[in-house]
């Protein structure tokens, strides 16, 4: 839990210390601007073509242990890169977007060096909409290995705890975020299980 705030907090930090426009940063009136009522036509909508969202990262494990997956039982700092993108394909208006994350990622275990593709589909709050420079969210769903250890499941039971500062249009349509969690998977087929924690950071496109 101390790994987990370490990185969370320089995302708080670093929120603060970045503006959107001219606009007041503080106080009353500077809240208000991500609380004001937007065109309620529908409670859930795919997306205008005008308001797409996508974001392409790159990232890596701070942490990680696996269980029962490689040849020696318990190993540490197993986790290395990931890659991936995020495509927000829904929205419910004034409150959430609903996601799908691709992400693939690296390991070293028991002296093999699996590879993985999850595919997510990922809850965010508050709706990228409201241009709040902080979010939160979570995800499950599936692994597939290209490459896994011995004896092992092809398949994986991914889900993922995120919380990060996105900030918009900072070069036309396009602005940065960094993001930080947990990003776990259990093995379908046979043992093993991986927890880690990871720190990311890429571009964030509005289209």
């Amino acid at each position: 839990m101390k790994t987990f705030l370490s990185l969370i907090l320089p995302l708080l930090i670093s929120s603060m210390a970045f503006g959107q426009d001219s606009q007041p940063r503080v106080g009353r009136d500077a809240a208000a601007r991500y609380f004001q009522k937007r065109d309620p036509a529908q409670t859930y909508q795919g997306g205008a073509a005008s308001d797409h969202y996508l974001a392409l990262h790159f990232g890596r494990y701070m942490a990680s242990q696996s269980y029962e997956w490689g040849k020696n039982g318990q190993e540490d700092d197993v986790g290395k890169n990931n890659f991936g993108v995020t495509y927000r394909v829904g929205e419910w208006q004034n409150s959430m977007d609903l996601n799908l994350r691709l992400d693939y990622n690296e390991f070293e275990v028991g002296g093999e060096k699996p590879t993985k593709l999850s595919f997510l589909p990922l809850i965010t709050f508050p709706d990228a909409s409201s241009r709040f420079p902080l979010y939160f969210g979570a995800g499950i769903g599936l692994g597939v290995f290209f490459k896994q250890a011995s004896g092992k499941s092809s398949l994986s039971l991914d889900y993922q705890l995120v919380a990060g500062a996105r900030f918009f249009d900072i070069f036309e349509n396009t602005g940065f975020f960094i993001e930080a969690g947990l990003k776990n998977h259990l093995l379908i087929l046979s043992s093993g299980q991986l927890n880690g924690t990871f720190l990311s950071g890429g571009l964030v496109f509005t289209f």
